[in-house]
């Protein structure tokens, strides 16, 4: 896996651990962006780990979906959370009064926590393994 790839799972990690403590704090529009950002990161992985990279959130929604949903090589479902994750990020940021609620943050953790657990998964058997298990070049 190439080392930036690895930054952004993460970089997704953080994301779903900042969320639950904006939770915690009584915060959901604004953890329901951190969720959204989650699992962006995790789509972004999967992209660059096939060298495609984009700065537009809805380029990599769509590359997603090509690259991963469409073809089956993740479980579909994955996609459809992360648009509602980005509707849901959007309703959260620009509407003005609490529009998501408690249980759709944890929804959206749920699926940000397992889309980046079956990303590690698929990221470790397309690469035939982690970085761990790579051999040490001989030195010298």
């Amino acid at each position: 896996m190439k080392d930036h790839t690895l930054l952004l799972l993460e970089k997704a990690e953080h994301s779903i651990r900042a969320a639950r403590i904006l939770l915690e704090a009584d915060e959901p529009d604004f953890a329901t962006s951190r969720a959204y950002y989650a699992m962006f990161y995790v789509a972004e992985a999967l992209l660059f780990e096939r060298d495609l990279a984009f700065s537009k959130h809805t380029a990599v929604q769509a590359a997603y979906g090509k690259e991963f949903a469409r073809t089956a090589l993740l479980d579909p479902k994955f996609h459809r959370w992360l648009l509602n994750a980005f509707d849901a990020r959007l309703r959260g940021d620009y509407q003005v009064g609490s529009t998501v609620t408690e249980e759709d943050v944890e929804t959206a953790l749920g699926q940000a926590q397992e889309f980046l657990v079956a990303a590690r998964e698929f990221l470790e058997e397309d690469s035939g393994g982690t970085p761990e298990d790579a051999p040490l070049a001989p030195e010298g």
